[in-house]
């Protein structure tokens, strides 16, 4: 059986890699993360002929080996390291035949380091429309190489680039340029050190900390005291060669590359001046982000539905036909629902990639990077962060996995810690209902003072991520030069196979990434809500059937019944009953009285059982500690079930207060009659609503998010950081407000 072959590709951002990589290994691939860093790895496998199977490296795309990046830095370590188990035995160096002369300085200094190289000349579809010839056989005489002229769009050009990685050995290793005649004196020094190794792969270990960060010196053994010349000296060296390899790419271009001048650019010059337009760039963008979550929220309804729809009806068949004890209530509340909690994202997930993955694939997504980098660069970001930033309006999960696209690792991690403040669609539900509760009827300039709430709210998140960022910036000690370099690619349709590969890829990683952490938490806080060790506990079902024997269903309960039985008989007078004799009346009222007060009675009794439960017992010890914000016992076990998710926060006073999750008016109703026992009046006032508000808007209540940030970031401690900051800041805030207030 004949060995594996191991194939790194590289290239230039925006060269159509991504593509090649796809056309290549199809559905065979997988997304990781390189060990001990958060760069993302991408590798799949791709058949060749004869039966040879290759092992394909997709590496982060790079503009030269003097690396500006993490990402950047990786792939040269890869490349001079041949102990890495992902050396490449032929590396594939893609391009754009728009933009050769570019692309050719990557691929000359791979081919200086003495590894097989292919040549991949991408979008040769686009050859005829811009006026392009290329005369292949002399192209690749000059650069002593193979060249695989290829179209991802059409499909054309892949089996004759697969012929070539099987036949690598074939290919010339010989350097193009030699690169020591910049300065002689010095790679002679060089050279005499250290003559076992390779002159231009010294070179590059040498430098490589002049632009971004050491890589691994142990590659070569000590070259530090050899390194006699001073960062500011080896940059200019590395200009010169820059220069030098220009220079070698011009001569060969001259004769092998021709170009119409006169091919039309006009559409794309007058596109770019309206989309990148210091007014009219804002609108725009301003819409097609209105227009994408408009269809996010509305798309991902009608399957999110569904999916909650089928967790539910599991969950009620789980009941029904398992037999009752630990194991089904297990299954029942904590798998099939820490299950249902990480599967309800896909579609918000599924859709926000899909609008970015076709923005990307457009060109538009570069053109937005460029417009906001003047905005957000005195905060510590770039243009790249504010992606993440507006999609966090949807769902933080998304968010924190699209800072992926920002190269430079300080502005990334800021971005990461901050996109949390953004309002997302989970803090809805409290606002809604909190709002409605403490916030009084009224109009300002035609708006309600209920939506002018709402919409401040907005700000103050995004104004809690901006203002953060730029004290993130001053206080982070992270070495991280930042060079603002976008590529403007030209504009395309989106290839769809690229944008489903990508939905699909970032969707998987969610679920099987965060879902573990995600199901784990929810299996833990059912067993806190479920689990008591007190007798009050055990009993709560006889001592709630005897206290009710006594002194009837509580007054709440009885309320409840009440209003719901006025419901229903509004709804038999339009009904088929409507004209049944009264003795039927009487009966269906009987047996719907009966049927809630079983109802309301179970209501007390899970209600009492949760007072008593471990998570009870945990809301009765935080008391004091949430009793300055004006809440009670019962908003703290909601406020710290609600860390799981901030929707929780509903849901868990709900069942506290012994009403249905089916109604939020039965919610609000219970809530508003709530009564403090301190000060015998409503529990949600206005103080304690605005405290309450304030809360949710700052602290980090999402244990999916922590869980991608730790993704993310491969360590708990940003997480750990963030949940910390977060939550002080925001009860700091909560305290204040309610002190002014009350």
């Amino acid at each position: 059986m004949s060995k594996q072959i191991n194939v790194a590709l590289i290239g230039n951002p925006n060269t159509g890699k991504t593509s090649v990589f796809n056309q290549l290994t199809g559905l065979n691939q997988k997304v990781g993360n390189y060990p001990g860093i958060t760069v993302e790895k991408k590798e799949g496998v791709c058949k060749l002929p004869r039966g040879v199977k290759a092992h394909i490296l997709d590496l982060p795309g790079t503009y030269s080996l003097n690396t500006t990046s993490l990402d950047e830095s990786v792939a040269v370590e890869l490349l001079l390291n041949k102990n890495d188990k992902d050396h490449p035995d032929v590396a594939i160096v893609v391009s754009d035949v728009e933009n050769l002369k570019r692309n050719l300085l990557l691929f000359t200094q791979i081919k200086d380091l003495k590894i097989p190289v292919i040549l991949v000349i991408n979008m040769a579809d686009r050859m005829s429309r811009k006026g392009i010839s290329i005369d292949l056989d002399r192209l690749e005489e000059k650069l002593d190489t193979k060249i695989a002229l290829v179209s991802t769009r059409k499909g054309t050009g892949i089996d004759k680039l697969k012929e070539l990685i099987s036949e690598y050995k074939k290919l010339s290793t010989t350097q193009n340029v030699d690169a020591s005649v910049i300065a002689p004196d010095y790679f002679d020094r060089l050279r005499t050190a250290f003559p076992k190794e390779d002159l231009y792969k010294l070179w590059l270990v040498i430098t490589q900390d002049v632009n971004f960060m050491p890589i691994e010196k142990n590659l070569i053994k000590d070259t530090s005291s050899f390194a006699t010349k001073s960062k500011s000296e080896l940059k200019r060296l590395q200009q010169k060669e820059t220069i030098l390899r220009y220079q070698f790419i011009n001569g060969i271009l001259k004769e092998t590359y021709k170009i119409d001048i006169n091919a039309a650019k006009g559409f794309r010059a007058g596109l770019d001046k309206v989309l990148t337009h210091k007014v009219f760039g804002y609108l725009i963008f301003f819409l097609i982000l209105l227009t994408i979550f408009q269809a996010i929220y509305g798309w991902s309804e009608y399957p999110m539905d569904i999916i909650d729809g089928f967790f539910a009806s599991a969950t009620e068949w789980v009941k029904n036909n398992l037999p009752s004890g630990v194991f089904t209530n297990l299954i029942a509340e904590g798998i099939l629902a820490g299950i249902g909690g990480i599967v309800i994202f896909i579609p918000q997930i599924a859709f926000l990639f899909l609008f970015i993955s076709l923005l990307e694939e457009t060109g538009y997504m570069s053109r937005v990077v460029f417009l906001m980098d003047r905005l957000m660069r005195p905060f510590g970001l770039s243009g790249k962060s504010v992606v993440p930033l507006i999609s966090g309006t949807a769902c933080a999960i998304p968010a924190v996995m699209a800072t992926r696209t920002i190269e430079n690792w300080k502005e990334r991690l800021i971005t990461i810690l901050v996109t949390p403040f953004t309002t997302c669609s989970a803090r809805l539900p409290v606002y809604l209902i909190i709002i409605a509760l403490v916030i009084p009827e009224g109009n300002f300039l035609g708006l309600s003072y209920k939506a002018l709430t709402l919409m401040l709210l907005y700000l103050l998140g995004f104004g809690a991520a901006i203002v953060s960022a730029m004290i993130l910036n001053k206080i982070l000690k992270i070495k991280s030069r930042s060079f603002f370099v976008v590529e403007m690619p030209n504009y395309k349709l989106p290839l769809l196979k690229n944008v489903g590969y990508t939905v699909l890829e970032k969707t998987k990683s969610f679920v099987f990434g965060a879902g573990k952490i995600i199901l784990a938490i929810s299996i833990i806080l059912w067993f806190l809500g479920s689990n008591g060790f007190s007798d009050d506990f055990k009993n709560a079902e006889g001592i709630i059937t005897e206290q009710v024997k006594t002194n009837g269903l509580n007054t709440y309960s009885e309320t409840y019944i009440q209003n719901k039985l006025e419901e229903y008989k509004t709804s038999l007078k339009t009904g088929k009953l409507e004209n049944s004799p009264a003795s039927a009346l009487q009966d269906s009222i009987a047996l719907k009285t009966l049927e809630l007060e079983a109802r309301a009675l179970n209501q007390e009794i899970a209600s009492y059982k949760l007072e008593h439960s471990y998570m009870g017992y945990m809301g009765k010890a935080i008391e004091p500690i949430v009793s300055p914000l004006g809440y009670d016992w019962k908003i703290g076990i909601a406020v710290l079930t609600s860390f799981a998710a901030r929707e929780v926060f509903v849901g868990t006073l709900a069942t506290i207060y012994s009403v249905g999750n089916d109604e939020e008016e039965t919610i609000k109703y219970r809530m508003a009659a709530e009564v403090n026992p301190k000060t015998k009046k409503p529990l949600f006032n206005l103080a304690s609503g605005i405290s309450l508000l304030l809360f949710y808007a700052f602290a980090m209540q999402c244990m999916s998010t922590l869980a991608v940030v730790k993704r993310e970031t491969n360590s708990w401690k940003w997480p750990a950081g963030q949940l910390v900051f977060m939550s002080l800041f925001a009860y700091i805030v909560a305290l204040v407000a309610y002190q002014i207030l009350k």
